[in-house]
């Protein structure tokens, strides 16, 4: 028997053509164990809770492929701004092999008792990203980060679902867009940390804030950002 990244990987194969009629759905699930040959107990065993486990693994296999990816290109050369758009753009190009696939998982996670599940997927993807970026934050500035970038994946993942544009340009226009607005954010941000009133007013609550670290990076655990796997 394969061992268990090649049964994921040959799970998640079989279920992509199933997913466009059926979506993330149990009968998905069903059929792809069938289509890969894998024992039923032995699927389960790898997605206990089907094909909610089996989207996210979908998903987080397309977050190791644009790590993968950006890890090979040198983005020595661009902005900061820019290599973010990049990696961002990086992973939309990548889901866009399986746009339906998308479509049927974002529908799945925005149901309300599977909400938490989608949101831990998406700061999966903004921790893959930074981290990719070579990102050495240590403090609250670790969780702002993948707050915001959060926040900007899943806006321009939801515009690209409903872009009918030539080569999704206008996609591309709107994530440049939204990279803009959190370097606007940025800039006012470091502007009020220079004005004297504010720094006063500040000082308790960045006093608690200075305490916050990020989490351990080894073992891998639940805290956000971080991924369990299913297995």
């Amino acid at each position: 028997m394969p061992d268990t990244p090649d049964l994921k990987n040959r799970l998640i194969d079989a279920a992509l053509p199933h997913v466009a009629f059926d979506g993330w759905s149990e009968a998905t699930f069903r059929r792809a164990v069938a289509d890969a040959g894998v024992p039923p107990a032995r699927a389960r065993t790898i997605f206990p809770r089907g094909a909610i486990d089996l989207a996210l693994a979908f998903h987080r296999q397309g977050d190791d492929q644009m790590v993968e990816k950006l890890r090979g290109e040198d983005l020595t050369d661009m902005r900061y701004s820019d290599r973010v758009a990049h990696a961002v753009r990086t992973r939309i190009e990548i889901a866009g092999a399986h746009r339906e696939a998308v479509r049927r998982g974002v529908t799945l996670f925005s149901l309300p008792i599977h909400a938490a599940d989608g949101a831990r997927a998406v700061w999966g993807t903004a921790d893959a990203v930074w981290d990719a970026l070579g990102d050495t934050s240590d403090d609250v500035n670790w969780y702002t980060k993948r707050a915001t970038l959060s926040g900007v994946y899943s806006s321009v993942v939801l515009y690209w679902l409903g872009d009918q544009s030539d080569g999704d340009r206008e996609t591309w226009a709107f994530l440049d867009r939204r990279i803009a607005d959190v370097m606007r954010i940025e800039k006012a941000k470091a502007q009020a940390r220079k004005s004297p009133l504010i720094s006063r007013l500040m000082a308790g609550p960045n006093a608690v804030l200075g305490r916050v670290r990020a989490p351990a990076r080894s073992p891998r655990g639940d805290l956000p950002g971080l991924w369990r796997d299913p297995s």
